[in-house]
């Protein structure tokens, strides 16, 4: 649409450079920059990804491949826009700019200035041959980062090629078609477009090696069972968290695992068993994991953990969910005291405590140390304790992942924010969020926004989405009990 707005604009020059026509063409200028920070924002989602992707030890050989070749259409399209915006600058300054009141003025109606910036003529500078050298240079260059990449985009990159046709539609030079006895407001419109080009053509290529990364497989060349546990000495009514999997795990292992006699949910070859402790001396709980080895044979390894439950002597503090306080939430705390409670005062720094006997909560609200002194029968204790906030949660649609069919991500109506591996039962909700459509079904970012977890909002961009799309969202705000935060973009790529 941009492009086809400034064809009939430069058509409409021929017949008079009105105030309106300028007024259209700053309307396109802004939105072709609108539409270049727009997929900035979005190829930042994709090598963000990229780079986790190279760090995670499961996709980190084929991702450091493919992330370097991102990278590498990232320095040649960054380094193309900057000689571009250099070019607009100059344009400007051929036009008399000058800096009036804090802003940028220049006749904006010149015919002359982009003629001589871009001409041989009387004056000239002659820069259009050199910047439609640097359009081939720079296309070549993003295809032959890789022979996948040049295949992919020989005839699809959106810097294309081809050669300059003027307002008839016949073969015209370079400079002659894009930039003679056009006015100022129109040759920056143009270089916008080109900017446009080169910021569409950076997406294409990044997203492509996003999408070349896939599934690692990893083999399981020596198989163990590791087993961990959060502490081996604890008070009665603190928790045990008990951690078991196999040591080198794939899909096809297929693992299961029983921890204290019970079967346990397993997520990635892991599987965890939580407890609360009584009792006192030396416990233990034994750990059974059984899996299929490469030959498709069935194994089972076991393990014993052992721990030691200790005797309060004095007064004492456990915390009922964790080691730590968490902003925003109810944390409830037991207290044990040697004496009886008439004899018993509790008192807090850093925070608030509320509640009787054994059973208190507190509330913190700042990140940093809280102190729980117990006084018991004339003597005093102090037990420091962290104070964090709230993990952020995930955003995610659908199944949450990162790859998802375009018939399943089409048929989604909410998304939503998820805390995992947090032991609060807690709910976060989706204030709001940018997101931007591109690759495949838009040859120019599509931009939308929702309001909380519907997607309502974006049905009708959703329903452009085909194989080959990508959807990033990002600026996302979530509200929970300890209020409103952003949190990390999210991008999905559609097959």
């Amino acid at each position: 649409m941009i492009n086809l707005m400034y064809l009939v604009l430069t058509a409409l020059l021929a017949l008079n450079v009105s105030s309106e026509i300028l007024n259209a063409f700053k309307v396109v200028t802004t939105s072709l920059d609108n539409s270049n920070g727009n997929i900035s924002k979005a190829n930042d989602v994709l090598y963000k990804s990229l780079a986790e992707k190279a760090n995670d030890p499961k996709t980190a050989e084929k991702a450091t491949i493919w992330n370097n070749n991102a990278q590498k259409a990232k320095t040649l399209s960054d380094a193309f826009s900057t000689y571009i915006e250099d070019l607009k600058k100059q344009l400007k300054t051929e036009a008399g700019s000058k800096i009036v009141e804090g802003k940028d003025v220049f006749k904006e109606d010149d015919l002359e200035a982009a003629t001589r910036l871009f001409g041989n003529g009387p004056g000239g500078k002659n820069l259009g041959p050199q910047f439609e050298q640097k359009l081939k240079d720079y296309r070549a260059a993003m295809l032959a980062i890789s022979p996948e990449i040049g295949k992919e985009f020989e005839n699809s990159l959106s810097v294309d090629g081809k050669p300059a046709t003027g307002q008839d539609g016949t073969v015209k030079p370079f400079t002659e078609a894009y930039f003679h006895m056009v006015p100022t407001l129109a040759g920056l419109t143009l270089l916008s477009k080109f900017q446009n080009n080169v910021k569409n053509s950076e997406n294409q290529v990044t997203t492509f090696c996003h999408n070349q990364i896939g599934q690692v497989v990893v083999h399981m060349d020596q198989v163990g069972v590791l087993v961990g546990q959060s502490s081996n000495y604890l008070m009665p009514g603190q928790e045990l968290t008990v951690t078991a999997g196999v040591g080198a795990y794939s899909s096809a292992a297929k693992p299961s695992i029983s921890i204290g006699g019970s079967s346990v949910a397993v997520t990635a070859g892991q599987g965890s068993y939580k407890k609360i402790v009584g009792g006192a001396g030396e416990q233990s709980i034994g750990v059974s994991v059984t899996f299929t080895d490469e030959n498709g044979k069935p194994q089972t390894r076991t393990e014993t953990v052992k721990y030691t439950v200790g005797t309060p002597g004095g007064a004492a503090v456990m915390l009922d969910k964790m080691n730590v306080f968490y902003i925003g939430v109810d944390n409830p705390v037991t207290i044990g005291s040697s004496t009886g409670w008439d004899k018993t005062t509790v008192s807090m720094s850093g925070g608030t405590i509320s509640g009787s006997g054994s059973n208190r909560t507190v509330r913190v609200s700042a990140i940093g140390a809280a102190n729980i002194t117990v006084s018991a029968d004339g003597k005093s204790s102090s037990f420091p304790f962290r104070v964090k906030r709230i993990p952020d949660p995930s955003f995610k649609v659908g199944s949450g992942k990162g790859r998802m069919a375009t018939v399943e991500f089409k048929g989604q109506q909410f998304c939503r924010a998820d805390l995992l591996g947090f032991d609060f039962d807690l709910r976060y909700t989706v204030v709001s969020a940018t997101v931007y459509f591109f690759g495949a079904g838009f040859p120019s970012a599509a931009t939308g926004s929702i309001t909380s977890n519907s997607l309502g909002s974006i049905s009708s961009l959703m329903q452009r989405c085909m194989p080959g799309s990508s959807i990033a969202f990002t600026n996302i705000k979530v509200s929970g009990p300890d209020g409103t935060r952003s949190i990390d973009d999210a991008v999905i790529q559609l097959y």
